[in-house]
């Protein structure tokens, strides 16, 4: 076989692949896509790390959650991580519930205390290169409260690499708040994101629409040491990989499911 012929051959299985997994996701109903004993479904990418090295253990399974750890770390070292299921969503309703826990490394930037967040049309994690930082997606940020009586919002916009259209209006601001209530440290917290392919992008906290916004699409700083053949500034983006992030506070996961609601185009 000839290297053109090879190539080809693995491109097809591995669509194929993703079109076998999506398929066993049926439409219009709930399914879990973790299930709540290993990360097996899921692909590891941490910044200086090749994929699937889950350095430290930072991503783990205790107590049929999702944790996220650095325990074993010697030193954060801008090691921002990200969990990712192992196919992309178009057009879905995700359910996340949420807890900061534990002790916040104190060698990660101070921005991160209290902070992390599930990512959403993003690339697919084995196109990034080890020194990359942050995956070209869109974030639903979560916060807590920092116990100062300032509010903090949750169910927050960023975007790392990308753009979105926000009142009508083509918006490059890297985080764009939401509406929501303060939500404390080791206090649950329900968050959901209704994503309908290119148009319409909701988030919802504790059953409250807390922001709206359009058309997200690839633009803008943040990501960096990308490899340039991701980057098409003004690409529309109709899907993509979700994540959990890690990037210096412990967070537990105990929920991720998700809704196909792709009939719905």
């Amino acid at each position: 076989m000839s290297l053109s012929s090879r190539r080809i051959g693995v491109l097809l299985a591995f669509c194929l692949g993703f079109q076998s997994v999506s398929a066993q996701i049926p439409k219009g109903k709930w399914v879990s896509l973790f299930n709540g004993k290993d990360i097996n479904d899921w692909i590891v990418k941490i910044h200086h790390h090749d994929v699937n090295d889950n350095y430290g253990q930072t991503f783990r399974v205790e107590d049929g959650m999702i944790k996220v750890r650095y325990d074993q770390y010697d030193k954060f070292n801008e090691r921002y991580g990200h969990l990712y299921y192992k196919t992309p969503f178009s057009h879905y309703h995700l359910v996340v519930e949420y807890r900061f826990t534990g002790e916040w490394r104190k060698d990660a930037p101070s921005y991160t205390i209290l902070n992390s967040g599930l990512m959403f049309h993003s690339q697919d994690p084995r196109t990034m290169p080890k020194e990359q930082d942050w995956p070209i997606s869109v974030e639903m940020q979560f916060l807590a409260g920092l116990g100062d009586g300032k509010p903090r919002p949750t169910g927050n916009m960023c975007s790392p690499g990308t753009n979105i259209v926000y009142e009508g209006k083509l918006d490059t601001r890297h985080c764009i708040d939401s509406k929501s209530k303060t939500y404390g440290k080791d206090e649950w917290v329900r968050a959901e994101l209704i994503v309908l392919g290119d148009s319409l992008v909701t988030h919802i906290i504790n059953g409250e629409k807390v922001l709206e916004y359009a058309k997200p699409q690839i633009g803008g700083g943040v990501a960096n040491r990308f490899d340039p053949a991701q980057k098409i500034d003004g690409k529309i983006l109709k899907e993509g990989f979700i994540a959990l992030q890690s990037e210096g506070q412990p967070i537990d996961f105990r929920k991720v499911e998700i809704m196909d609601l792709s009939s719905k185009k």
